[in-house]
């Protein structure tokens, strides 16, 4: 359950989120959320009313089991051992937390999630995986992602074989006529009206879920189960209503980082929440910052915690959906948008982003000169949080190393880091740092890949694109007067010694 800190008056904040949540009653927000009433968070229907699909995903989806299941089994008899999932964000999230955190049944595939452009990240990838028993899933609702783009072009100048390529995205879109010229082995089409972060009870997330041996239609019914309580019940007395009432009052009261306390097998699940709430939340200066993977000590009068482990002390001022309660997570982000009076669908940072770097791909100068790691953390201030933005390989050991960089930061300065792989994290946290609160000081680390992949047909490569990426986000970061600084991770991890 979640704790509230010692310096908040917990009674004091159960009783603001009784009084809000008669509001949230008496204005029927719950119906007319069902109602499709864009209204609930922003006078205008655009990216708001189109995207409210994912309410009945779970009912939706539950027709679709029998099929999904029946792919799977045919995949596997096919003799195809492990599945690359080519996405970034809402399309690869919730899929790397079925596998890390349900693991996959006997004889059904793993899954490998590549989510990023580093050339090294890629080729480690490609050197522990049977090629010919590989199925490649190319996951992406717009299906011009540039980052899930590339990664395909690349591995169908390996593989140009139809039969070990599925498709996800939405009707229309570029991706679908590729899958259906190239006679790809199956292309699901999801439902337009569900946003990428929302979308772990669709085809974006049940694909993989399947093909791993999860038991889907288990957790279909669970979700639909949630989805129906939040008709039947008082808001007062639901989970996901009080949960996201509560986080929307503590971050307009400054309680704005949510800090996710879990056991390590639960880990995962905080990168798919961290995506659904920053994302959805940072905007017009504000928000809420999911704090995840913490390991220095907690602190501030800027914190909420949600506690996944056994034992968890419960306060009765905010209750919490489960960890991998999917929908009930949806639901209660959807309504702290509500409460911080902002539309939780739109991202429109992520799109500045992809503009940036689109603009140094094509010739654009940027300067990569930025103050010092002391010239920016001078006036870390209570409220402020360190971000560390990783360009680096997403493995074992540099999430190892930042995680006790991190943990001498936090301890340092007192206050909140967080931490994330670029460009993984511009699809997630990247909203976030641009459209939330000017509180964060950031460290963007880089380095020089081993070695270099073309990709086919793109005119530049894989390290070209990763390097504009994390160029554009410093650009992009600077131009809206953030704090950053720009090193490598052996040079933090010096600064951090001395501290």
């Amino acid at each position: 359950m979640t704790e509230i800190l010692d310096t908040v008056s917990s009674a004091s904040f159960a009783e603001a989120i009784d009084a809000r949540l008669a509001r949230v009653r008496a204005e029927d927000v719950v119906g007319r959320i069902w109602a499709g009433d864009h209204t609930v968070w922003s006078p205008e229907p655009a990216e708001c009313a189109d995207r409210l699909g994912w309410l009945r995903a779970p009912e939706s989806m539950l027709q679709q089991v029998e099929a999904l299941e029946t792919f799977a089994h045919d995949t596997w008899g096919a003799g195809f051992t492990t599945a690359v999932l080519l996405g970034m964000g809402g399309s690869s999230l919730a899929p790397e937390v079925m596998q890390q955190v349900l693991g996959s049944a006997p004889g059904a595939l793993e899954i490998i999630v590549l989510d990023t452009t580093h050339p090294d990240e890629l080729l480690r990838i490609v050197r522990n995986i049977d090629e010919e028993r590989t199925l490649f899933i190319a996951s992406s609702k717009s299906g011009s992602t540039v980052e899930t783009r590339s990664q395909l072009e690349y591995f169908w100048d390996r593989v140009p074989h139809g039969r070990q390529y599925v498709a996800i995205t939405d009707a229309g879109s570029s991706l679908e006529r590729i899958a259906t010229d190239r006679g790809f082995r199956k292309v699901f089409l999801n439902d337009p009206e569900v946003g990428g972060r929302y979308s772990a009870l669709t085809y974006f997330g049940l694909v993989p879920a399947a093909l791993m041996g999860c038991d889907i239609r288990a957790m279909l019914n669970a979700a639909k189960d949630a989805a129906r309580d939040t008709r039947r019940d008082d808001p007062g007395h639901n989970v996901a209503v009080r949960c996201g009432v509560g986080m929307g009052l503590a971050a307009a009261g400054g309680r704005d980082k949510l800090t996710i306390l879990s056991p390590s097998h639960l880990r995962p699940f905080g990168a798919w929440l961290e995506q659904l709430l920053s994302e959805s939340t940072g905007k017009q200066g504000k928000g809420i910052l999911p704090i995840e993977g913490e390991t220095g000590p907690a602190q501030g009068n800027d914190r909420l915690f949600v506690d996944f482990g056994p034992g968890s002390p419960r306060n009765p001022a905010v209750d919490h959906p489960a960890a991998l309660d999917w929908w009930n997570w949806e639901f209660a982000t959807a309504i702290a948008g509500h409460i911080l009076e902002l539309n939780p669908f739109d991202q429109p940072a992520v799109q500045s982003a992809k503009d940036a770097t689109a603009a140094i791909l094509g010739g654009a100068n940027v300067d990569s000169t930025t103050p010092g790691i002391d010239d920016v953390l001078v006036d870390v201030s209570a409220g402020d949080y360190i971000g560390i933005l990783a360009y680096l390989p997403r493995n074992h050991a540099n999430d190892a190393r930042l995680a006790r960089v991190r943990a001498r930061l936090s301890a340092h300065y007192d206050v909140a880091t967080t931490s994330g792989f670029g460009p993984r994290y511009l699809h997630s946290t990247g909203q976030y740092h641009k459209g939330g609160p000017n509180t964060g000081i950031f460290l963007q680390l880089t380095d020089v890949p081993a070695e270099d992949v073309p990709i086919p047909g793109a005119g530049y490569t894989f390290g070209e694109l990763h390097a504009a990426q994390a160029l554009g986000d410093l650009d992009s970061l600077r131009s809206l007067g953030r704090r950053i600084n720009r090193t490598t991770l052996a040079e933090l991890e010096q600064y951090a010694a001395k501290l």
